[in-house]
């Protein structure tokens, strides 16, 4: 079923959409296992814009799992440091130490577990029962239940401050969500809230970056008027890791938006998208090419690997995708049917290059190969070639 109206302000989308793409993978975290390849089938992608306040998002039902938290950059240590330093620098600015906080969708207590070290009363809510019990088994305090009406009423509130990171584009109640979020706040407390930045996404054509799992788009525009029609204001917005996300601080609004007209928007124009989407399908096509079919990996099992996958119909070309995330090895890339493997298949089955599809975290994916990898595989090689997928297009490492 798809939808023809904006799920924030409920006006009707431009006619037509923005975009429209087939054969898309049907989710980015439930991967098909042998057993269910044969049921798993492309889906069609439509990018639609809300006429009247501007929001981009798509038309299809949420994924059967939106109310979960998968985070696979919990891997990650670049990431970590990251975080770690962030949750400081917002602790000690609004003088939290002391005070509770929550986390909307904490998935495994991932970044539960680092916030603890300026909060000792942090907590996290999480709707998925294996998420929670592992990170209770490892000693975070994380509650099983999710934010269906504003009227919902979470244990321990009401808090002094809380944060949701990469999950609101995901949910399709988001005025209840942020609604029943600011019901559940005190009256003087702050957060931080996370999305993809679509404003990058424009900016650099990233034709990639749509997926069913995110439903909404947002610009810091548009994520601005969500968050005033839904009980918040923003102290600060800015963009951070390498751009690809907006981390919005926001405090409850002592006062109501909600009827205050909106301008009316101009549809947007993503035709720049397709040719974009065409450069890089040449630019993979001819690099694949040198090597002959099913000598070429794909190391990055994200939702934009998959996107460009069955955009350029790579299905017989690449022979596995690495990714270090164990809870993906042993599964099939959605839609393509690409077998998604450990990172040390590279030397048991090596291949003569690899392609680095990772976003921000490709420079670190690249050195981990050159460090662990790349000496042992030119033993069994004559040699390894790598490449990385950039926003720009396909960046060759010769070293």
């Amino acid at each position: 079923m798809t939808i023809n109206k904006c799920r924030v302000c409920e006006n009707d989308f431009f006619e037509k959409p923005l975009l429209r793409y087939e054969n898309m993978p049907s989710t980015a975290q439930y991967l098909p296992d042998i057993e269910s390849l044969e049921r798993d089938k492309g889906i069609v992608l439509e990018v639609c814009q809300c006429s009247k306040c501007g929001l981009v998002q798509l038309n299809n039902e949420p994924v059967p799992y939106y109310k979960e938290v998968i985070r696979a950059s919990g891997f990650s240590e670049e990431m970590k440091n990251f975080r770690l330093e962030q949750f400081k620098e917002f602790t000690k600015k609004y003088s939290l130490g002391n005070k509770k906080i929550i986390e909307i969708g904490c998935g495994r207590g991932e970044y539960l577990s680092l916030m603890q070290n300026f909060i000792t009363n942090s907590s996290g809510l999480e709707y998925s029962e294996s998420s929670v019990i592992q990170g209770n088994r490892e000693g975070l305090r994380i509650s099983k239940g999710f934010i269906e009406k504003d009227s919902d009423r979470l244990k321990n509130s009401p808090f002094d401050g809380f944060y949701i990171l990469s999950f609101l584009e995901h949910l399709p109640n988001i005025n209840s969500v942020l609604k029943g979020i600011s019901n559940n706040l005190t009256e003087k407390a702050v957060g931080i809230i996370e999305v993809p930045n679509f404003d990058m996404i424009l900016e650099r054509n990233l034709f990639s970056e749509f997926a069913r799992d995110h439903l909404f788009y947002f610009t810091e525009e548009t994520l601005s008027s969500t968050l005033n029609r839904n009980g918040f204001e923003i102290i600060e917005c800015k963009e951070i890791w390498q751009d690809y996300i907006i981390s919005a601080v926001v405090k409850k609004k002592i006062y109501d938006e909600t009827n205050i007209p909106i301008r009316k928007k101009e549809k947007l124009d993503l035709s720049e998208f397709n040719n974009h989407q065409n450069k890089i399908t040449r630019e993979l096509t001819n690099y694949i090419n040198q090597f002959g079919d099913k000598k070429t990996a794909i190391w990055g099992a994200g939702h934009q690997s998959f996107s460009i996958l069955s955009l350029a119909k790579l299905e017989d070309k690449i022979r596995y995708v690495v990714d270090s995330a164990t809870f993906k090895q042993g599964k099939y890339t959605p839609a393509t049917h690409i077998p998604i493997v450990h990172p040390d298949t590279l030397m048991s089955n090596p291949v003569d290059s690899i392609i680095i599809m990772a976003g921000s975290y490709s420079d670190e994916v690249s050195n981990i190969i050159k460090i662990k990898y790349k000496n042992k595989l030119e033993d069994k090689v004559k040699k390894i070639n790598i490449a990385i997928l950039r926003d720009f297009g396909l960046e060759e490492i010769n070293e």
